[in-house]
């Protein structure tokens, strides 16, 4: 299967679609284009729409931390991510608590819904 990426300005937000088998390379090549789009557009609300086809291992999340250190991704991004794969949920879960509740703001969501609220609305969703 080959993954997909689309990544587009909607004017207030930067939209990051992704479909396919997931890896760490594959999460770079992601996130060194939403790092790209963010600094052309000047703006760092993320909206992120995924379906993983494979589960990544959990430990893949402690090497995302050095990932986003690495892209320079820090408290400036608002990130709310949605994992349309139930399976691959666990996973990213673990990455949201490794890197969102240590160091950036940023949440996991299972609705572009609930993604949406968090992003452009309240704080402690």
């Amino acid at each position: 299967m080959t993954e997909t990426m689309k990544i587009t300005f909607e004017g207030d937000h930067i939209r990051a679609e992704s479909r396919g088998e997931k890896s760490i390379e594959w999460s770079r090549k992601l996130w060194a284009a939403i790092v790209e789009a963010c600094k052309a557009n000047d703006c760092y609300k993320i909206l992120g729409i995924t379906e993983s086809l494979t589960v990544i291992p959990i430990m893949d999340g402690f090497d995302h931390i050095e990932l986003f250190r690495e892209l320079g991704i820090n408290t400036r991004y608002r990130i709310a991510w949605v994992e349309l794969n139930p399976e691959a949920v666990k996973t990213v879960k673990f990455v949201d608590a490794a890197l969102f509740n240590r160091l950036l703001p940023g949440r996991v969501f299972m609705t572009e819904e609930e993604a949406r609220k968090w992003l452009f609305g309240g704080r402690g969703y």
